[in-house]
């Protein structure tokens, strides 16, 4: 560690945790000042994870080493806590950046009678100050990312449902677009399902798939061969006009392959096949 370092380490060092902390959450904006308990146990547990990375000889310019370990969890800890929160990354940002206002009060007691020390050593705190926010920020969106893809699963998970209308019929309602991600979920569950239950029918409804294109009746048909090659006959349902006048302009050939224009009209065809045969009961 150099002669520098080593000052302001004794300079940080001389200011209490708890004083260090107080001001730093005096430099936030009053409207991020509402959680104080939490936000200044984010801010003690970075106080004290700094100073042990100071002590360590930790660089002022970089967050790496193994000095900075610590340091870098309690940051990866708070990015995290936040994203989670639905809070911004510029708020994220605010927070790491206030930590200035306890570094900066320390340094200039410690360099009252140094103006040209006072001022390196404000330039390499600042340096580290914002390579900590730099790190916060870039955690905290690689933490909104991973928050956004698993949540876009479960909405994938919940919008493809296998449903199992009669004995040996499943049936699975499509909304919204049909992608590839989405038809290779649509088709692991339906297949799994299908093993599971014995089914000898599986029914794809697209009412509610706003438009088809060559893409989806791709998409379609590698899900109607998946489900022939597992032994069980697939039915479409919900081809409007729109969508059979768009797939007769296309040129897409569904030869061979049971559609009709309501689910209702599915599950009566899946019940002949099955064998079953509805009537109403007389008044």
């Amino acid at each position: 560690m150099n002669t520098q370092s080593q000052t302001i380490v004794d300079a940080l060092s001389s200011s209490s945790e708890e004083q260090m902390v107080e001001q730093w959450h005096s430099a936030l904006p009053a409207r991020m000042q509402g959680n104080s308990q939490s936000s200044r146990a984010e801010a003690r547990d970075i106080v004290q994870a700094l100073l042990e990375g100071l002590g360590a000889g930790g660089s002022l310019e970089k967050l790496e080493g193994a000095a900075w370990s610590r340091l870098r969890q309690s940051l990866e800890s708070l990015s995290r806590s936040r994203a989670a929160k639905g809070e911004t990354a510029g708020d994220t940002s605010i927070f790491s950046l206030a930590l200035k206002k306890p570094l900066f009060s320390a340094l200039q007691q410690a360099f009252s009678s140094d103006p040209a020390g006072l001022a390196a050593a404000l330039w390499s705190v600042t340096s580290l100050v914002d390579a900590v926010a730099q790190y916060t920020v870039t955690t905290f969106q690689h933490s909104r990312e991973e928050i956004i893809r698993r949540q876009q699963e479960e909405l994938l998970e919940l919008s493809t449902p296998v449903v199992k209308l009669w004995e040996g019929v499943l049936a699975v309602p499509m909304i919204g677009v049909l992608d590839s991600s989405r038809t290779q979920l649509v088709m692991e569950t339906l297949l799994q399902s299908i093993v599971e239950t014995g089914s000898e029918i599986a029914i794809i409804d697209i009412t509610g798939v706003p438009t088809v294109d060559t893409l989806v009746a791709q998409h379609l048909l590698k899900t109607v061969t998946a489900i022939r090659l597992m032994g069980a006959d697939c039915i479409i349902s919900g081809i409007r006009p729109q969508i059979a006048q768009t797939i007769v302009h296309l040129g897409i050939d569904l030869q061979g392959i049971s559609t009709k224009a309501s689910l209702a009209d599915a599950l009566l065809l899946a019940l002949t096949r099955s064998g079953w045969r509805v009537s109403r009961q007389a008044a």
